[in-house]
């Protein structure tokens, strides 16, 4: 299981629920492989379409490691706070170098995942309570797990969280990303 930690902020909400879920998935058996955002160098994606004959990427950076791993994954979870509506700028930047490989997947037609559908599980924490609050975050998300062929099988949304540590005064948060966790291994066997 392949897990994004998409918070600049270490430690803080969305690390801890992440945190949470790997160990339920590692509870049902899983091995997990934890990815942080913002410890990758990296650049953004320059649409410069050098991949487009190939599906490989031109950069040559942290991105190049983390492609193998995207395209062997059983599962995958993306954790990022909400910021101005959308996920980080640092979990963006990881779906945004997938365009490689969504030209090796649409134009090239070659298959990420051996024709696979890993489960996926997207957590997301913001800090307002409105109703349309992850609608954005939700539909690129939906959009990167598409391209990784991972099925958008489950969220967890927390809104109105938003001091450092304040999940862990919700009721049921992080048992219920321990569980997510345990579903995701149970979903892919």
């Amino acid at each position: 299981m392949l897990a994004l930690a998409g918070s600049p902020r270490r430690g803080g909400n969305t690390e801890l629920l992440l945190d949470q879920a790997l160990a339920g998935a590692a509870a049902a058996g899983a091995e997990v492989v934890k990815i942080v955002a913002c410890n990758l160098k990296m650049r953004g994606c320059l649409h410069c379409d050098g991949c487009l004959h190939s599906g490989v990427c031109v950069q040559k950076d942290d991105m190049t490691a983390l492609y193998p791993k995207l395209k062997e994954m059983d599962a995958f979870i993306l954790a990022s706070p909400l910021m101005f509506m959308a996920i980080s700028s640092q979990a963006k930047m990881v779906i945004d170098r997938l365009q490689c490989l969504w030209v090796a997947k649409y134009v090239l037609k070659q298959p990420i995942a051996g024709g696979r559908k890993r489960p996926g599980l997207f957590i997301c924490v913001g800090g307002m309570d409105q109703p349309d609050l992850f609608v954005g975050a939700r539909m690129t998300v939906k959009a990167a797990f598409a391209t990784l062929d991972a099925k958008y099988a489950q969220e967890l949304f927390y809104p109105n969280i938003d001091e450092k540590d304040a999940i862990r005064q919700h009721p049921t948060a992080l048992q219920d990303a321990f569980a997510a966790g345990q579903r995701l291994v149970s979903s892919n066997q």
